[in-house]
């Protein structure tokens, strides 16, 4: 069937986090202003609806009236094992695959099992926050490679950085998202070939969130790093529907973990969970039915950002940025205005009530950065880039605002 991903859904009243939760939001620092003409652009999750198998799949869930403990039958782990085969190319086996309740609790599981406190473990930053809460939060010790911007905003690793990192004996892990979030970047064969072989040699374990794996460009190519590494033993990976099929609030991170004994120690940490009903039902339906959907998705995500692109070239063009390689977000770089951060800050989430997320929530390399998820109807992608836009407008050469000098 053919989705129209332009039709705008309304999402307040339905308990949605992103739009209902003003209070929390405002609590956690990331604005201060959120009212009901805010536009919230700030969290990897998607204003779009789900396939209409899975609906229909859901449908018969709720129908069947109840919703008890439930297992996870053979249906569910094929449906992940021909998911991978077929779009990526990497042969699963069922045996490696442990049910998690999220990735971010997976993370704090992994760091909890195969680390000790005071233990180094190297992030990529500027990089999702809560790698930083994970490793600090379980009293470990975030050991940074940065990641290197050239003059063009495309990010690459610092190898000899990266190896050096990794021979320190006090490091244990290596917390590795692919995609990359949030600059988008899709690590080349070559240079996951290097991470793993680096790491391998240090007996340094990675932990891999690639949930973003499947949304890429139409022209792109994803490789999991454990497809990717000569020996996938000292790699886990995260793998989710949440991402791809905007089914967040079901929670269903699926970790694959080829070790065996890595697969024991994993699972007594994290401990016995089940997934619900609904949980299994939209796996099944999404791994199964949902490619047709997923096609039509990204071909209009990709849409959506050749809109930005040249919505900013005309409007904005003193904001830097650049087709993402993978995920459904764009990391804008503000620093040509020559405003503080915090005043970039204010023009767009005070003055024009959008709310984004700040490059510096992601590390100090991410300042003067801005973060913002586009997965939403274009419409609304629209307004919110128009009333910015209108906060940084030039008169007479000027940022809007300024004394001519």
């Amino acid at each position: 069937m053919k989705y129209n991903f332009d039709e705008i859904t309304e999402r307040r009243g339905t308990y949605s986090l992103k739009w209902d939760g003003g209070e929390f939001i405002k609590s956690h620092g990331l604005t201060e202003r959120y009212d009901e003409e805010t536009i919230p652009l700030f969290t990897a999750d998607m204003d779009l609806p789900v396939p209409q198998p899975m609906i229909d799949a859901l449908h018969k869930t709720v129908d069947h009236k109840i919703f008890g403990y439930s297992i996870f039958p053979e249906a569910y782990f094929e449906a992940i094992q021909q998911w991978f085969l077929k779009r990526h190319d990497w042969e699963i086996q069922k045996d490696e695959i442990i049910y998690s309740p999220g990735t971010v609790h997976a993370l704090h599981v992994a760091v909890k099992a195969f680390t000790n406190p005071g233990d180094g473990i190297i992030i990529q930053r500027p990089v999702y926050p809560p790698f930083t809460g994970a490793i600090e939060g379980n009293g470990r010790t975030v050991v940074n490679n940065a990641l290197v911007c050239d003059e063009e905003g495309y990010y690459t690793i610092d190898f000899e950085d990266f190896e050096r990192k990794a021979k320190d004996e006090n490091t244990k892990m290596f917390i590795l998202c692919h995609p990359h979030n949030p600059t988008g970047r899709l690590f080349t064969r070559a240079e996951l070939e290097k991470l793993a072989d680096i790491c391998a040699k240090n007996d340094v374990l990675i932990v891999a969130d690639e949930i973003h794996g499947d949304l890429i460009r139409r022209t792109q190519t994803f490789i999991p790093i454990a497809k990717a590494a000569e020996c996938a033993d000292h790699i886990i990976t995260c793998t989710a529907i949440n991402k791809t099929f905007n089914v967040a609030g079901l929670h269903c991170t699926n970790v694959i973990i080829p070790n065996e004994g890595h697969r024991e120690t994993f699972r007594k940490t994290l401990g016995m969970h089940l997934a619900s009903p609904f949980t299994i039902t939209a796996l099944i339906a999404a791994y199964t039915e949902g490619e047709d959907w997923l096609d039509q998705l990204k071909e209009y995500i990709d849409g959506t950002i050749e809109y930005v692109m040249g919505f900013l070239a005309e409007r904005m063009p003193k904001v830097k940025t650049r087709i993402p390689e993978g995920t459904y977000l764009m990391w804008l770089d503000f620093s040509g205005y020559g405003l503080s951060s915090e005043e970039v800050h204010d023009r767009i989430y005070n003055k024009a009530n959008v709310l984004l997320e700040d490059g510096g929530m992601f590390g100090e390399e991410g300042r003067h950065y801005q973060r913002i998820c586009l997965p939403s109807p274009r419409p609304v992608i629209k307004e919110a880039l128009e009333r910015i836009a209108r906060e940084f407008e030039t008169e007479n050469g000027n940022v809007r605002g300024e004394t001519p000098a």
